[in-house]
């Protein structure tokens, strides 16, 4: 009876401890879900590169849903404030057409030191720059108008250089300058952001 018991405690034990090994493995083994960089990124003199990888919109006035891809880069200029150009590129589809869309915006980003943490930051941005659209089996030729907007988002850091964000925008531009219509909206982005530091480091 005694060697039952204590062998039933031995192997309790061994239980216990092979278990806890086993559970700090797989947390070892788990994938990064956040860095805590968000300072050493948006620091002057460090890029911006990446590209909004989804976009989803609703346009107040035509009642269609829009798809993005937002290519850009950037400089940091100073610590938290940076500068570059993203490229619009989009298709529309809607009841009756398509229309592409294409455009060049330079952008200015700043970064909140308020409510930062070292694995994410929240940002504010502003772009300004031109844009065109072409329908599709039309006749005229792609007309170029201005494009405005202001973003906001929050930039969450995932490994040393790389950063999810959400972003929330509005925007505003002239559909054609040829007839004076308009077209303004919100929309919601995800993307992917690398920071890449200065050679100077």
């Amino acid at each position: 009876m005694k060697n039952i018991l204590l062998l039933s405690a031995f192997l309790t034990v061994l239980n216990i401890s092979v278990s806890a090994q086993i559970e700090e493995e797989i947390r070892q083994r788990a994938p990064q879900t956040t860095a805590p960089v968000s300072a050493d990124a948006v620091r002057e003199g460090n890029w911006i590169v990446g590209a909004s990888i989804g976009n989803i919109g609703f346009n107040f006035k035509s009642d269609f849903f829009t798809l993005n891809v937002n290519p850009r880069a950037g400089y940091f200029l100073s610590d938290n404030a940076a500068i570059g150009t993203e490229v619009q590129l989009g298709l529309d589809i809607y009841d009756g057409g398509e229309t592409f869309r294409y455009g060049l915006t330079p952008f200015v980003r700043y970064y909140f030191p308020e409510g930062a943490a070292p694995t994410h930051r929240w940002f504010g941005e502003l772009l300004a720059g031109i844009g065109g659209s072409s329908e599709e089996d039309s006749e005229g030729d792609s007309v170029f108008s201005g494009v405005v907007g202001l973003r906001a988002g929050y930039a969450h850091f995932v490994a040393q250089n790389v950063a999810l964000e959400g972003i929330l925008g509005y925007t505003r531009t002239s559909a054609d300058i040829s007839v004076g219509s308009g077209e303004s909206g919100l929309n919601l982005a995800v993307g992917l952001q690398v920071y890449l530091p200065s050679r100077t480091r």
